[in-house]
């Protein structure tokens, strides 16, 4: 069995939208090419069977993202990608056409966090009909990340509408968010799944509230590898402030292997938290004290 469940891909930095909950990253805007994605494909393969387009930015918005999925066919790689969904119908061929495509999620929380200028029926009409054409091919995850402690059923005013739209243009009725409930979220159709969660904040050195005990998936089950190359432990470090090492200049082997990689590794094992990111991250503390997601 090979490593990690996952490897986060960054193949852009770059977003078409400014949503409010967003850290934003300082880092050089960048958009990677084939060639480059290649060569992490190929490093990462002997790591992983699943590699997620994601991190900071928009995948969507990078146009080799056929030629990515093609590579990711060619290598075995099983592809999931995470969007804001605005450009879904600008590339749903390219997707529909993929082996490659496993999983696409939508961030649906992405529209009342921005001012879009279209109505909320034509950002969800491309995004359902991408998901009606590949149910049962592509597994479509349909995400409301925008909840507080105290709106657990996560059916705010604003969700209301996202969610009554979502079930008449599907045909289904309201019972089905309590009938479809299970471990993946609310099924709705074969493949297609709506899930809440509560809306994190983004992870940043120097935050006030730290924790020096703790346990986190990353550098266990997934690590990320940033736009420019920066193996990072975690998908949710935005400004690549653990840089472990590049994959264009040193083996992802090698990085793995270094001391600062296996003390963050060690570290997770023991419950203890060695990086300030890590100390400061709220997301981590998710996790009881067998490692699963505590929500």
């Amino acid at each position: 069995m090979k490593r990690f469940k996952r490897v986060y891909i960054e193949t852009t930095n770059i977003c078409n939208l400014t949503c409010s909950f967003c850290i934003k990253t300082e880092r050089e805007k960048l958009m990677m090419e084939a060639k480059s994605f290649r060569h992490i494909a190929e490093e990462v393969s002997e790591f992983t069977d699943h590699v997620c387009f994601h991190l900071m930015g928009e995948p969507l918005m990078n146009g080799s993202i056929g030629q990515f999925l093609d590579i990711c066919s060619e290598l075995g790689l099983k592809v999931n990608l995470a969007t804001n969904g605005t450009l879904i119908g600008l590339r749903s061929e390219v997707l529909l056409a993929s082996p490659a495509l496993r999983k696409v999620s939508f961030s649906l929380h992405s529209y009342e966090a921005n001012e879009m200028g279209t109505s909320l029926e034509e950002y969800l009409k491309d995004i359902l009909d991408f998901a009606e054409a590949a149910s049962g091919r592509v597994i479509i995850e349909l995400r409301l990340w925008n909840l507080s402690g105290e709106l657990a059923e996560g059916l705010n005013s604003e969700n209301e509408k996202v969610v009554y739209y979502i079930l008449e243009s599907l045909g289904l009725e309201r019972e089905i968010l309590t009938l479809g409930k299970g471990k993946n979220g609310i099924k709705l159709k074969q493949g297609i799944y709506l899930g809440f969660q509560e809306r994190f904040v983004w992870p940043e050195e120097g935050a006030l509230n730290t924790v020096e005990y703790g346990f986190c998936h990353g550098m266990r089950d997934h690590i990320g590898i940033l736009a420019d190359g920066t193996v990072v432990p975690c998908c949710l470090d935005s400004q690549g402030s653990i840089p472990l090492g590049n994959i264009f200049e040193t083996p992802l082997k090698e990085i793995l292997e270094r001391d600062r990689a296996t003390a963050i590794y060690e570290g997770f094992n023991g419950r203890r938290l060695v990086e300030d990111l890590c100390k400061g991250c709220t997301y981590i503390r998710r996790f009881d004290r067998k490692g699963r997601n505590a929500l």
